[in-house]
């Protein structure tokens, strides 16, 4: 008995011991209104938007630069998969990545590219999905460190006063798109707060939000306006301030669309629908409150969306994704255009893109895609780098001869060089 309880002991020591180590104190934060302002004052960057905080993730893990044919070029170690062992890591793509994280940063100073669909655009198995992966999971990652913390907000009515405005029973209102904070200073009052806020700041990052309140959040504010005779003070002292952690299994900052049949897909799943058991309680279908923001679109607010095999999509989606990427804007239904901030990749292979050319009426979705090309490695070196990371002994079972890997990597690249005859 006593040596169980010893093992019992040890046990219950690891558990807290790793319950440190995963800093739950910091990454369950919540505060006041005022607490974050004085946070945003300390470190302005936890105010950037999608493409910032994509593009500063990829950065902090590093770089290399080597000379590849007399051309200058830059390895980016988040593409290593350190994290994960190199489980996901992405081998003799140096050019392809370049692009990619050109385009990042372009959207990240605002350039134009944030207004544009990122299109993977390669044949099968040129590691697109593996990529998309990666930035979904370094993005995840990345929002649990304290160099990546984001920030949302719950409206609060712990007193039960409002009981009209929150709903029946309802103390805690959560944001439905996991909002910036900040989108609740009206529009007209955020450059003298924006500026206070940049006095003082260190470094060249400065406060710079755009958007507006979602539908519910937008009708609770002007409701507790009304109530408060214009008290935006008052107002403030309902909102609660707490750590965002994204997560694409809980569905929150990260979303994945797949076309799916077309009698089983619905343009709904992109931009949330109606909660019929609450239009009940709230009496109309329009009240923001009775609507469920739970499409992908709602969901990726903040982080990114994947669109799997893009062009397969039915014209009906195609028009909610332009408004999402030149206007950064969604169209639930019955509801004004809603703001959203987030990264949309697609991907997609060469016969979708090829159909995509062919089809004039498709010009529109052409203009407002950035194509980064993902094409078959040729150097025999990176593919069998590839190889070896599969076909281990230990995950074979068996003895892998020498040269096997080599003499297999050497006939896939033979095959890429040129069409079979």
């Amino acid at each position: 008995m006593a040596t169980d309880s010893g093992r019992t002991t040890n046990f219950n020591e690891l558990i807290k011991n790793l319950q440190q180590s995963n800093r739950y104190q910091d990454l369950s934060w919540s505060g006041s209104f005022n607490d974050y302002l004085n946070l945003v004052r300390e470190t302005p960057k936890v105010t950037r938007n999608a493409f910032q905080r994509m593009y500063e993730m990829i950065m902090e893990k590093g770089t290399s630069e080597y000379v590849d044919v007399k051309k200058q070029m830059v390895h980016y170690k988040f593409f290593d998969d350190e994290d994960c062992d190199g489980k996901d890591a992405v081998y003799g793509a140096d050019i392809p990545l370049m692009k990619l994280v050109n385009v990042l940063r372009a959207a990240a100073l605002g350039y134009g590219t944030e207004k544009r669909v990122i299109l993977l655009h390669g044949p099968v198995g040129s590691a697109k999905s593996t990529i998309c992966r990666l930035l979904k999971q370094g993005i995840e990652r990345y929002s649990k460190q304290p160099q990546g913390a984001l920030y949302t907000f719950d409206w609060v009515d712990e007193a039960g006063k409002f009981e009209d405005i929150f709903g029946k029973g309802v103390r805690v209102f959560p944001s439905p798109m996991h909002e910036d904070p900040l989108l609740v200073f009206p529009p007209d009052m955020r450059p003298a707060i924006f500026d206070e806020l940049n006095r003082g700041a260190k470094g060249e990052f400065r406060v710079q939000v755009h958007g507006e309140l979602c539908p519910p959040s937008r009708w609770i504010f002007k409701s507790l306006m009304e109530r408060y005779h214009g008290d935006i003070t008052k107002v403030l002292e309902h909102v609660r301030v707490k750590r965002l952690l994204l997560s694409e299994q809980d569905r929150i900052g990260i979303g994945t669309f797949q076309p799916k049949d077309e009698k089983n897909q619905d343009s709904t799943e992109l931009t949330g629908d109606l909660n019929y058991r609450k239009i009940a309680e709230y009496v109309s279908d329009s009240d923001p409150r009775a609507f469920n923001f739970d499409g992908e679109f709602n969901v990726a607010n903040r982080g990114m969306i994947e669109f799997v095999e893009v062009l397969k999509l039915d014209v009906a989606f195609l028009y909610d994704l332009l408004g999402a990427t030149q206007e950064h804007k969604i169209k639930p239904k019955k509801f004004p255009q809603t703001d959203i901030d987030e990264v949309i990749i697609g991907h997609t292979n060469e016969a979708e893109y090829k159909k995509l050319l062919s089809n004039e009426f498709m010009e529109a979705l052409r203009d407002r895609t950035v194509k980064v090309d993902i094409p078959y490695i040729t150097r025999v070196t990176e593919e069998v780098r590839i190889y070896a990371k599969d076909f281990t002994t230990e995950r074979v079972g068996k003895h892998v001869a020498p040269h096997t890997l080599y003499v297999a990597a050497l006939w896939a690249v033979l095959t890429r060089l040129e069409e079979p005859k």
